[in-house]
């Protein structure tokens, strides 16, 4: 069922800020013929959603490595740097093969959207073509999604069997699929992303042509920073310097820069990230595998710092927000509270440090959104209709209610006990792509 062009009757549930819930109950949103939400209010409507029912915005997820969803749940005994050379570049090596690449980017892509993630932001793999076609599959499924050509050049750092030629190559294959890309007929729902793996697997030659190439073509970026003691270690031992200004001085950190993991970002970092208006994506799951510290998510909000939530298929083992936003929840209360008992209670954490669900929903949505500045993740006019439509009552469904009338309540319910059976529809520029109903 297409929303676009109708006006459409429910409870409307979000958080355009951070730690606020708001509820729109019996309201009416209006949808032009885009999918664009042009008015919020009363009255009549074409469409009615079922009583009981709610509507949340869409998932944004701020990292995603497509090519290792087939190793989702293995390979989480080393440390990255093992990790990497063991099972990851092995994995990705085989994505040259589009017969290979196809089934399994088909199956990610619908999957997310099952789980409610309207907005993906992906690493692809170094091959060109295969990330050509990973662009191609979200067009086709309706997914709103960044996709970037993983660069990786450094012969020191990269295997033989799989790195870019040189870096003249990286980065010619990256301006070829900023121009694919943007061919596309996707009306800016599909978006090129610069992509340099993370320092380590780059030649500072190739990292100074993106750089250069993100200020020619204003594109959304994206890499790794500082996410371990080994990748932070790694830029210092480098450059004397922290990832985050090495980024900067290769003219890579930008209003539409994305870190992700970030764990290790000091003060200075955290102040040039937002004068630059760049954002992290926290992955709270992944980072107790492979960070070796917990992000301090709510010291970086309070400098200023965009951030949103990342799965980080497969660094950890999830595939879904849902996870991601609880596990955000988690982690800064261990955080604060500290982990180590033999320590005394005032010296065992990190004080204020913890968040409550609804910072996590706002990340996870709004915070998304504005990480990646574009009109999704909450419902306001001028965003686009990238929603859920989510049953609490489904036998299918983990969500128990019995009393509760509280909409809030029933949220908080919802937030910490949906699966995929209680996701009935899904939309995306107001028409449907998904959804268990």
């Amino acid at each position: 069922m297409t929303l676009r062009g109708r006006r459409v009757k429910g409870r409307f549930i979000h958080a355009p800020q951070s730690g606020e819930i708001e509820v729109l109950d019996d309201a009416v949103l209006t949808l032009d013929a885009e999918g664009t939400i042009t008015a919020i209010g009363t009255g009549e409507a074409d469409v009615v959603l079922p009583e009981g029912t709610l509507v949340l915005p869409g998932f944004v997820d701020l990292h995603i490595h497509a090519p290792q969803y087939p190793q989702l749940g293995q390979a989480l005994d080393a440390p990255l740097e093992v990790w990497l050379g063991k099972y990851t570049f092995p994995l990705e090596a085989r994505y040259a093969d589009l017969d290979f690449a196809r089934p399994r980017y088909e199956t990610l892509v619908k999957d997310l959207i099952s789980n409610g993630t309207t907005t993906a932001l992906y690493f692809a793999t170094a091959h060109l073509e295969a990330t050509k076609l990973l662009a191609d599959i979200c067009l086709a499924a309706g997914q709103r999604a960044l996709v970037g050509k993983v660069v990786m050049d450094d012969p020191n750092s990269c295997p033989e069997y799989y790195r870019d030629a040189s870096p003249e190559v990286a980065v010619a294959e990256t301006r070829a699929l900023i121009d694919y890309v943007r061919g596309l007929a996707s009306d800016g729902r599909v978006l090129p992303v610069i992509t340099p793996r993370f320092i380590p697997s780059c030649t500072d030659a190739a990292l100074r042509g993106l750089g250069t190439l993100a200020t020619e073509c204003g594109c959304h970026v994206q890499t790794h920073a500082s996410e371990s003691d080994w990748a932070h270690g790694y830029a210092l031992q480098r450059y004397g310097k922290t990832d985050t200004e090495a980024l900067d001085g290769f003219g890579l950190l930008t209003r539409k820069t994305v870190l992700a993991h970030a764990n290790f970002l000091t003060d200075p970092d955290m102040d040039r990230i937002a004068a630059r208006g760049g954002a992290v994506a926290h992955c709270p799951i992944s980072n107790m595998y492979f960070a070796n510290s917990v992000f301090p998510l709510r010291h970086a909000l309070e400098k200023g710092v965009h951030v949103g939530l990342g799965t980080d298929i497969s660094g950890g083992p999830i595939a879904s927000l849902w996870d991601a936003a609880r596990g955000a929840v988690q982690a800064s209360r261990l955080l604060e509270g500290g982990v180590d008992p033999k320590l005394p209670a005032d010296k065992r954490g990190r004080t204020n440090s913890r968040i409550d669900i609804a910072t996590a929903f706002h990340l996870a949505t709004a915070g998304g959104g504005q990480a990646l500045d574009l009109p999704v993740g909450c419902f306001a006019v001028g965003q686009k209709f990238d929603a859920m439509l989510i049953d609490p009552r489904v036998a299918a469904g983990t969500i128990r209610l019995f009393s509760e009338t509280d909409p809030v309540a029933i949220f908080e319910k919802v937030l910490y006990t949906a699966s995929r059976p209680n996701i009935a529809a899904v939309w995306i520029d107001g028409r449907r792509v998904g959804g268990a109903a």
